[in-house]
């Protein structure tokens, strides 16, 4: 990382303002790494959005998007499939009076257990990820 970091500055520095080839490589890469970041929690937090109240999937990509966590329709099924296929959610179809019918995630008894193991992870990651973050600015 510290390399990456040099070469940008080093790179930056040499074309006092012009974004070179390398420089943009290494954007790439950072939105690359940020995009890694938000799949690696998204499973977490679809979880999360179904305990305690069932949800069709536009309802979940809402509350995502106003999280500001951007998830296109692409993303989301096939997790949603996956979740479902490995036990932690289940479905069911409910007729709508504004369209077609609705299938409605719910977490299974698994999914529930699966989350608050989730939940402990997270606050584990948390509290590293803050130590060591914090501890740059010290």
């Amino acid at each position: 990382m510290q390399t990456i970091i040099s070469d940008v500055l080093e790179k930056s520095s040499l074309e006092k303002g012009k974004v070179g080839r390398k420089k943009k490589k290494e954007i790439m890469n950072v939105e690359n790494t940020k995009a890694q970041m938000r799949k690696g929690v998204l499973e977490y937090c679809i979880l999360s959005i179904l305990n305690g109240k069932d949800k069709y999937a536009s309802e979940i990509l809402d509350t995502l998007k106003d999280a500001k966590m951007l998830v296109v329709e692409g993303t989301i099924y096939p997790l949603l499939t996956r979740l479902k296929n490995a036990g932690l959610l289940n479905y069911r179809w409910e007729e709508s009076t504004s369209g077609p019918p609705r299938k409605y995630y719910t977490l299974t008894e698994t999914g529930k257990l699966f989350l608050k193991e989730l939940d402990t992870t997270w606050d584990e990651l948390r509290n590293a990820t803050n130590v060591v973050t914090n501890a740059k600015n010290s």
